[in-house]
């Protein structure tokens, strides 16, 4: 399956109320079609408010939400889906993924992704895939329902955390990476490195690290409330990095996890 949305969208972790409004509605404006959301991020009502008032045809956009964990069981899978749905004012969403892996196990993997295909089927969402996934979850999960039924595995993925080892088993096996934190809180951006090929480039270090990332073959969801830090964003997309760049900032790799909540968290690679 090819990948089915936009390789650069808009992430909205952490934004509510007016704040997500605002900068879904700055989004689409600027040309983004892509939109990220979660069940837990408590803003999906609020996006569904905002790409209806944008006027944007629905076939124009690509949404994407995930399950959170509550909901992982199969008789809560679909209501909570169909929940979502109504929020985000729509019939279906392009893309459900399994948000975390079911804490401890609770939920076998198998029955959650048998729920998404059912979804899949009942025309609620057109790709599933899954989120936060480690290789060994991952593979577990190619084996249910087949690499090709996984249109991704979102996961932290940035300068300072590269996972080379699940990057090349994802491309193995035909999973595509999608990259949040892929600006690392801002803290990546102040890397040395990214501030001299910002300079040598005439581009932000956010474009870099978003270019980086999109040169590997990654899709990118980066967030913000500043319309202009959103048209920057979406620049990195024709921004290209030479195979030396490239290295450079691979050698920046340091295993450093940004994310990595208690009794949420996998046994990561």
């Amino acid at each position: 399956m090819n990948f089915p949305l936009p390789a650069l969208g808009l992430g909205t972790f952490r934004l509510k109320d007016q704040a997500v409004i605002a900068s879904v509605s700055a989004a689409l404006e600027l040309g983004y079609r892509a939109i990220d959301t979660a069940q837990i991020y408590g803003n999906e009502a609020e996006i569904g408010q905002a790409w209806t008032a944008s006027g944007l045809p629905r076939e124009q956009l690509a949404l994407t939400t995930k399950i959170w964990t509550e909901h992982l069981a199969p008789e809560r899978l679909l209501p909570s889906l169909r929940e979502s749905l109504d929020k985000l004012r729509t019939g279906h969403v392009e893309l459900t993924l399994i948000h975390w892996p079911s804490p401890g196990g609770a939920v076998p993997l198998e029955a959650t992704l048998d729920a998404l295909l059912d979804a899949q089927a009942q025309g609620l969402t057109r790709a599933i895939g899954v989120s936060n996934f480690p290789i060994a979850l991952l593979q577990r999960a190619i084996a249910h329902v087949g690499a090709g039924r996984l249109a991704t595995n979102q996961v932290e993925l940035h300068p300072w955390l590269q996972s080379p080892a699940l990057s090349a088993f994802a491309a193995r096996h035909g999973v595509h990476l999608t990259s949040y934190m892929t600006l690392g809180y801002g803290q990546v951006l102040q890397d040395p490195t990214l501030l001299a090929l910002a300079a040598e480039l005439d581009a932000t270090p956010a474009q870099v690290a978003l270019a980086w990332a999109l040169q590997r073959g990654h899709a990118v969801i980066p967030s913000s409330t500043k319309r202009e830090h959103l048209a920057s964003n979406l620049l990195a997309a024709s921004l290209r990095l030479s195979d030396a760049q490239m290295a450079r900032i691979a050698a920046l790799d340091r295993s450093q996890r940004l994310v990595d909540p208690e009794g949420l968290a996998p046994a990561w690679d």
